[in-house]
């Protein structure tokens, strides 16, 4: 466990403040006070965005390097998924997936402080590149997810309610069953292309090829898209059958980076 110390240091714990009071306000402000929160979240999301910069790249860290810790990664790949959600709330139902969303900023934000390991040369020109790919299919296939559960919720209603007359067939929002659907697999297809590009550029910049657990459960992760892909376009797969595949893959690809730093960075 490490705390950040220095000149950045302080912008760094006033930008955490300021994203911890603006995740506390969109998770608590409701009825009248709900125009309070809609603000809040996305003055949230943006000051999240700077302060993983600031953690990542400028933390009496000298030229050339970065911390790619195990917090500083978490905690971006949650700011993109909240970002996500901010530009398209109005897709998902406000209140209950707000407060979901702030609670998990917030505690990324306190892993990001706690935990935002050593500072390493980039390598490679490319390797910045590689890297943000890599946090991008992260965060779009976290957005896949939230609407995934969202969809799963539907359908269980739909079945729950099934032969009531009158009983809606969407998502709390008022989304359509069949457009969440589309909305989850829009996410599912961008994922896979941008963690395509990230192996892609990895193998071809790389000095050498490494059988490593990160590299193999990357191919893992991009296997089991790629099927889910297939079997939607091929089979028809729908529901929970696509749902299913979609948790493993993203679970495949956190272990890849994110759960590999937690054992070396927490456990070790």
């Amino acid at each position: 466990m490490i705390l950040p110390t220095g000149v950045a240091s302080g912008w760094l714990f006033l930008l955490a403040g300021l994203v911890t009071v603006s995740y506390v306000l969109a998770f608590a402000a409701q009825g009248r006070f709900e125009r309070w929160a809609l603000r809040a979240f996305p003055v949230g999301v943006a000051a999240h965005v700077a302060m993983v910069l600031l953690e990542i790249g400028s933390l009496g860290v000298g030229s050339g390097q970065v911390r790619l810790g195990f917090g500083p990664v978490l905690s971006l790949t949650v700011c993109l998924t909240l970002a996500v959600h901010a530009i398209g709330g109005h897709l998902t139902p406000t209140l209950s997936v707000r407060r979901t969303l702030a609670v998990a900023g917030i505690g990324a934000v306190l892993l990001g402080l706690l935990f935002p390991g050593e500072a390493r040369s980039l390598g490679s020109p490319w390797a910045p590149v590689h890297w943000l790919l890599g946090v991008a299919s992260y965060a779009l296939f976290g957005a896949a997810v939230l609407h995934g559960v969202l969809l799963d919720g539907a359908e269980r209603r739909l079945r729950a309610r099934k032969g009531r007359p009158g009983a809606p067939s969407g998502a709390p929002s008022g989304v359509p069953l069949l457009q969440l659907e589309r909305i989850t697999f829009r996410f599912v297809q961008a994922g896979f292309a941008v963690l395509t590009a990230a192996m892609v550029l990895g193998m071809v910049t790389s000095a050498g090829w490494r059988w490593d657990h990160k590299t193999v459960l990357s191919l893992v992760a991009w296997a089991i898209f790629a099927a889910l892909l297939a079997g939607r376009h091929f089979r028809g797969w729908r529901g929970q059958q696509a749902t299913r595949w979609l948790y493993a893959g993203v679970l495949a690809l956190l272990l890849a980076y994110v759960g590999s730093r937690f054992v070396l960075e927490v456990l070790m």
